[in-house]
C-alpha cells in the first residue's frame, strides 16, 4: 500500500519522512535540497553556526528546491534566538527544536506565522508541546546518535505519548535504518512519519569528509557508545580515540573556549571543536555523533536512492496507521 503524505501546518511531504538536522555543517543545504525534491522534509542544522552564515544557507536552499525547508537549532544554543530569526527572516519553512525546552518560541511562531515542531523523550513535554501550539512532535528515542532526552527506547516510549497527542502528528525518530522498520512504526504505533539522520550521514550529497563517512562504515555494534557533552545531556557517538582519553580521565578541556556557543557548559571539552574535527576528517581528535543503529548500514547512496530504498521496502508491508489525519 502507498505510504500517506505527512501534513504540518500548511507544508505537505508527500513522502512521510523527516531528515534528521545534524549540527555543526553536516546537515546543509547541500542534503536539505535533495531531501526536499525527493519530497521529504529537507532539515539544515543550525547549531554551531553564525546566524548570517545559516541565514545565507537557507536562503541557498530555498532557491533550489520548491519542496520544504526547515532549520534544526538546538535551544542549548547561546544564541538560539538570533539564530531563529535569522532562519525566518531567510523564509524557512518550519523550525525545529529541541535539547532544553523553549515557549517562547511558539510565541515568535505564531507572530511569524513559521511553524514550531518540538523534538520530545516524555509524554509531559510532548502534552506541553501540543497546548503550546506546536506544529507537530517528534518523539527522539534512545536510538537517535547525538543528544538524548532518555535512556529508553523507541518503542516504549512512542505508544503513550501517541495516546496523550492526538491534534497534530506526531514524528518517530531514533534508531531508524530502513523502510520495513519505517512501516512499523507507522501501522503498529501510529506514526504519522519518521525521522532519520544516521542513514543521510551515509549519503554521497551529505557533506562531510569521506573518513567521517568511512568511520561510520567501519563502526559495529560494541563501537556505538553513550558519553558525556558539555551540553548538560548524555549523547551517542562512535567510540574514537578522542572518546577513549575522555572516558580514561585525560584532561581534553580547551585553555580558552574558542565559541562560547553555549548557554550552559562544563567545558570538559569544546564540543563545537570536536564536531568540526571530526567533520573535516581528524577522527582522532573528533567527536562522531552516530544512531544506535549505524553498524547496520554499509553502504553509500545518493539521497535518491535512500528514499527510493525506504519506498520499496515501506509500501511493500504498510497497511495503515492510527495517527493524525489533519483536516481537509
Amino acid at each position: 500500500m502507498k505510504l500517506p503524505s505527512l501534513t504540518i501546518a500548511g507544508f505537505t511531504a508527500p513522502f512521510p519522512l523527516i531528515q534528521g538536522g545534524m549540527s555543526i555543517r553536516v546537515s546543509t543545504s547541500a542534503l536539505a535540497v535533495p531531501v526536499a525534491d525527493c519530497g521529504g522534509i529537507g532539515v539544515i542544522g543550525g547549531s554551531g553556526i553564525p546566524p548570517e552564515e545559516l541565514k545565507q544557507d537557507i536562503l541557498k536552499a530555498k532557491n533550489a528546491t520548491t519542496g520544504i525547508i526547515a532549520v534544526n537549532i538546538m535551544y542549548a544554543m547561546k544564541n538560539f534566538y538570533n539564530l531563529v530569526m535569522s532562519s525566518i527572516e531567510a523564509g524557512v519553512d518550519m523550525i525545529i527544536t529541541g535539547a532544553g525546552f523553549s515557549r517562547d518560541i511558539f510565541k515568535i511562531g505564531r507572530e511569524h506565522k513559521t511553524p514550531v515542531v518540538m523534538i520530545v523523550s516524555s509524554v509531559a513535554l510532548a502534552k506541553l508541546a501540543e497546548k503550546l501550539g506546536a506544529a507537530a512532535v517528534i518523539v527522539e528515542a534512545k536510538e537517535a546518535g547525538g543528544h538524548l532526552g532518555t535512556d529508553r527506547p523507541l518503542r516504549e516510549i512512542f505508544p503513550p505519548i501517541r495516546d496523550a497527542v492526538k491534534n497534530i502528528p506526531l514524528i518517530a525518530a531514533g534508531g531508524i535504518t530502513n523502510g520495513y522498520e519505517m512501516a512499523e512504526m507507522m501501522d503498529a504505533y501510529g506514526a504519522d512519519g519518521i525521522q532519520i539522520a544516521s542513514r543521510f550521514v551515509l549519503s554521497k550529497e551529505c557533506d562531510v569528509s569521506d573518513n567521517f563517512k568511512q568511520t561510520y562504515l567501519n563502526a559495529k555494534k560494541e563501537d556505538i557508545v553513550l558519553t558525556t557533552s558539555p551540553v548538560g545531556l548524555p549523547g551517542r557517538a562512535i567510540n574514537t580515540p578522542f572518546l577513549q582519553a575522555l572516558k580514561s580521565g585525560k584532561d581534553v578541556s580547551p585553555k580558552k573556549c574558542p565559541f562560547v556557543c553555549l548557554k550552559k557548559c562544563d567545558h570538559h571539552y569544546c564540543i563545537n571543536d570536536r564536531l568540526t574535527k571530526s567533520r573535516e576528517g581528524n577522527i582522532e581528535e573528533g567527536l562522531v555523533f552516530s544512531g544506535e543503529n549505524t553498524y547496520k548500514m554499509k553502504s553509500i547512496l545518493s539521497v535518491a536512492e535512500i528514499f527510493e530504498q525506504f519506498r520499496t521496502q515501506a509500501e511493500a508491508v504498510y497497511k495503515e496507521g492510527r495517527g493524525f489525519s489533519p483536516i481537509a
